[in-house]
């Protein structure tokens, strides 16, 4: 399956519009990342585990939005965006979206 950002794909014509993929996962941070946050914050720098938990929660979410898209029928997914939200304190939704189109 093709996925893209843009809104055409090269030499492919599109044949139909399936309408709107979409997946989601939300996420809650952890006491032992809270920590480990809380100490790096005093000294500064990257907080990996909060980077682990996002990169983690936008692949969960794409691949839900993939296998949304392939049981429309689609053969490829177009103009993908990947959003994301304040749930409560501590938690946080990513929506990943795009166009599911079936090509000639």
């Amino acid at each position: 399956m093709i996925i893209t950002t843009t809104e055409t794909i090269p030499n492919k014509e599109i044949k139909q519009i399936l309408g709107i993929a979409r997946g989601s996962t939300v996420r809650a941070r952890s006491i032992g990342n809270d920590i480990i946050a809380g100490l790096k914050n005093i000294v500064g720098g990257e907080v990996e585990e909060y980077t682990k938990l996002q990169a983690d929660a936008r692949e969960q979410a794409f691949q839900r939005m993939k296998a949304d898209a392939e049981k429309m029928g689609a053969d490829a997914v177009l103009a993908l965006r990947i959003t994301s939200s304040t749930i409560m304190q501590g938690a946080s939704e990513i929506l990943v979206y795009g166009t599911a189109v079936k090509l000639k």
